[in-house]
């Protein structure tokens, strides 16, 4: 005990008297000096007293498509990390093939009551599925907030990255390394997202390389699953088609992609460059370090639950897209084209 009241009060910045205090619910501490102590607790892995816990706000529902990919677990965390701050409890809801689906999710949320529902990359994202079932749940008077995707035939408060404004990114990076062979790969284009990294990509390679927009979308574009197999399968078809670099739409597929590169006895990046998406934890560990898109997965986070709080609490925020701008991270995976050494 005692040495854990050390550890309590070195993490808080107090005296382990005043930790005493906090944790037996005595007075004469300052609220903010408090906060500090249960934010130490947290950080250090203690589970908090049951008198000082705080009393749930309620349930807060959170559904995603999978957490194979990093970076759905990444973000999940982020938004229960805010929704604790605030007093409600998390309830994530995962699909899995085979299992439950968006609307059974949907469905077993709602019969626990929860106070509200934040969708990741749901079938708002799919501009082939039936978005009445998002106007059915507003009728039940139950709060939702949409992350990556947009629909206008749905009225509610949309979180994305600016996928465009990323591909940007990406062609002006190899661009400039001398690259004028670069590759697209992407998961189907029913998509929102998908549809608008292609609407970035092809408009960036227009106005840096001088393409035209039906040789881009017929010859440097290809479709594929957001897995590291799908990421494998499609860059081999663009390394066939003669490119040197390969945009991936996720950092699962670009990790496929330097595969494919090494199943053909090239190099990353000596001989082919790959960018990812994402910026997912771990990513800039891999070999080699990925170059990726970083996605604001902080702010998409936070905006998501504090947009969805206004909601809940009866002050509506605009049913609008709010856009968050990515940023390019640089690492080992992109270089000088090949036969163009001589920039750096």
């Amino acid at each position: 005990m005692t040495t854990r009241l050390a550890d309590i009060a070195a993490q808080a910045g107090v005296s382990e008297a005043t930790v005493s205090r906090v944790l037996n619910g005595k007075p004469g501490v300052a609220a903010t000096t408090r906060q500090s102590v249960l934010a130490a607790l947290d950080v250090l892995g203690y589970e908090r007293p049951v008198r000082l816990r705080q009393r749930s706000e309620g349930l807060v529902g959170l559904i995603t498509p999978e957490l194979e990919n990093p970076i759905f677990p990444a973000l999940a965390q982020v938004i229960g990390q805010a929704l604790t701050r605030q007093g409600y409890t998390p309830v994530l809801a995962t699909q899995t093939p085979g299992g439950s689906t968006e609307d059974e999710l949907t469905e077993m949320l709602v019969d626990r009551g929860v106070a509200g529902i934040i969708y990741v990359s749901g079938l708002h994202a799919d501009t082939t599925a039936d978005m009445q079932r998002y106007e059915r749940l507003r009728a039940q008077g139950v709060p939702f907030v949409l992350v990556d995707g947009f629909s206008p035939k749905v009225q509610a408060p949309f979180i994305s990255p600016d996928d465009r404004a990323a591909m940007t990114l990406a062609v002006t990076h190899l661009v400039s390394l001398g690259h004028t062979r670069i590759g697209l790969a992407l998961g189907p284009k029913r998509f929102v997202p998908v549809q608008r990294k292609i609407e970035g990509f092809v408009r960036a390679m227009q106005e840096q390389l001088g393409l035209s927009a039906e040789d881009v979308e017929t010859r440097l574009i290809q479709h594929s699953l957001y897995t590291l197999e799908g990421g494998q399968a499609a860059a081999s078809a663009l390394i066939d088609r003669g490119c040197t670099a390969v945009v991936c739409a996720s950092d699962m597929m670009a990790l496929g992609a330097i595969r494919a590169a090494r199943r053909q006895g090239l190099e990353v990046p000596t001989d082919i460059s790959v960018v990812g998406f994402d910026d997912s934890p771990l990513i800039a560990f891999t070999d080699p370090p990925l170059t990726t898109i970083r996605k604001p997965v902080p702010a998409m986070g936070q905006a998501a639950v504090r947009t969805l709080l206004e909601e809940i609490g009866g002050t509506p925020a605009p049913h609008s897209e709010f856009v968050f701008m990515p940023e390019l991270v640089v690492r080992g995976s992109t270089a000088s084209a090949p036969g163009d050494r001589s920039r750096t």
